[in-house]
């Protein structure tokens, strides 16, 4: 499940709540499903910041780049 489908669904759940469009007997099957679906949300969160990071984290290690004509970088 992606995390815009997760999203989409804890959507749903939420309006039919708000909306009295579920009686009590669903009521802790949908709690239930949307606590799967924040925690499914939060995983996909963490490891795309963490994914991010690397990536920020890569760029900044690089060695400087040096001149291709073998020049020690001066302007002049």
């Amino acid at each position: 499940m992606t995390y815009r489908e997760a999203t989409q669904e804890l959507e749903e759940i939420l309006r039919a709540i708000e909306n009295d469009a579920v009686d009590v007997d669903e009521l802790t099957q949908k709690v239930q499903r949307s606590s799967q679906l924040i925690k499914l949300c939060k995983e996909k969160l963490r490891k795309a910041e963490k994914a991010i990071d690397q990536v920020f984290n890569e760029e900044n290690c690089e060695a400087p780049a040096k001149p291709q004509d073998g020049s020690a970088g001066t302007l002049f």
